[in-house]
């Protein structure tokens, strides 16, 4: 029934019935539900309440210590392991997640809650379980710095992975092994995963801090960023250096069947800073014929936007992990 009233809502019970009266501006509807309903209903909410109390969780395993005899520091590492890690003997893929620029290794979990993410998308079944290995990256830019001190690239290949996957119970072959990473981060895994298509089967890279050469040459920051790790900032051109490490130029320099041979997630945000690099990678693979899939959603450089690809990520990566 329809009758005319002001705006408010009263109910009614019966011995059988509740009965609702939604009282809108310029009109009313009764509405009744059966209590048997209603209680259907109530132990619905509550047995779902119940599953996700209950649903499976990962482990986090935060700033983990690695001895490396090429960089003359400790090298600090966080791990994820999902759900069934611990009840199980079975071997996992491995993705290696960088964070970015001044973060570490304890960024993705603080501020990206990737194992809430992870958790969610394993239990779901839209990715495949795997062990995530978060490293301290310092401000590296993951690469070995020009004047030999900080050899952080040549660690990270030659020791880290090698040891990591003596340590855990990963699948140790390049089709269970992964890369991606945010701003800073998103650059390292596309110059690893190029310069070392034998390592990695896929590289996701969210808001990657890859950057043209005009943006380089006209960087009036180039020495606080960059200097300590690609030398003196250029002034005509970009150095052979950083053509050695640049996503753009590795390219051209990488045998293309090698760079095909990896599976390739490029995200930034409309509103991103960084959308000239990022755009300026896409063009450039799209010309040389790279496969790759490259999305623009709507937002900027922020953590709300990563911890949104990060899911879309793992669904990806996933992919090359299924058979």
């Amino acid at each position: 029934m329809v009758k005319i009233f002001g705006s408010h809502i009263f109910r009614r019970k019966s011995v059988n019935h509740t009965v609702f009266f939604y009282f809108y501006d310029s009109f009313v509807v009764e509405s009744t539900i059966p209590v048997i309903m209603k209680k259907l209903l109530f132990t619905s909410l509550l047995f779902i309440a119940v599953l996700s109390a209950y649903a499976q969780r990962g482990k986090v395993i935060e700033s983990l210590v690695f001895e490396s005899n090429l960089v003359d520091y400790p090298v600090k590492y966080s791990v994820y392991l999902p759900p069934d890690y611990d009840a199980s003997k079975r071997s996992y893929p491995v993705l290696y997640l960088l964070h970015g620029y001044s973060d570490d290794e304890t960024g993705w979990v603080q501020y990206g809650e990737m194992n809430r993410i992870a958790d969610d998308s394993f239990n779901s079944g839209d990715a495949a379980p795997c062990i995530i290995v978060m490293p301290d990256g310092k401000v590296s830019w993951y690469i070995n710095s020009y004047d030999g001190e900080d050899p952080w690239e040549d660690m990270f290949v030659q020791e880290f992975i090698p040891y990591l996957e003596s340590q855990f119970r990963t699948r140790n072959k390049r089709a269970f092994r992964s890369i991606a990473g945010l701003s800073m981060g998103g650059n390292g895994a596309l110059l690893l995963s190029m310069r070392h298509p034998d390592l990695f089967s896929s590289c996701v890279a969210l808001s990657a801090a890859t950057f043209t050469d005009q943006e380089i040459l006209k960087n009036d920051v180039y020495d606080r960023y960059f200097g300590d790790i690609y030398g003196p900032k250029p002034t005509i051109e970009v150095s052979d250096y950083w053509k050695k490490y640049s996503p753009l130029y590795l390219l051209e320099i990488v045998d293309p069947e090698k760079l095909k041979s990896v599976r390739f997630y490029i995200d930034c945000g409309d509103d991103d800073f960084l959308y000239k690099g990022n755009s300026a990678l896409h063009v450039k693979m799209r010309d040389l014929g790279i496969p790759h899939e490259y999305r623009v959603r709507q937002g900027g450089h922020e953590w709300s936007y990563w911890r949104s690809g990060l899911a879309d990520g793992l669904n990806f990566i996933s992919e090359t992990f299924h058979r």
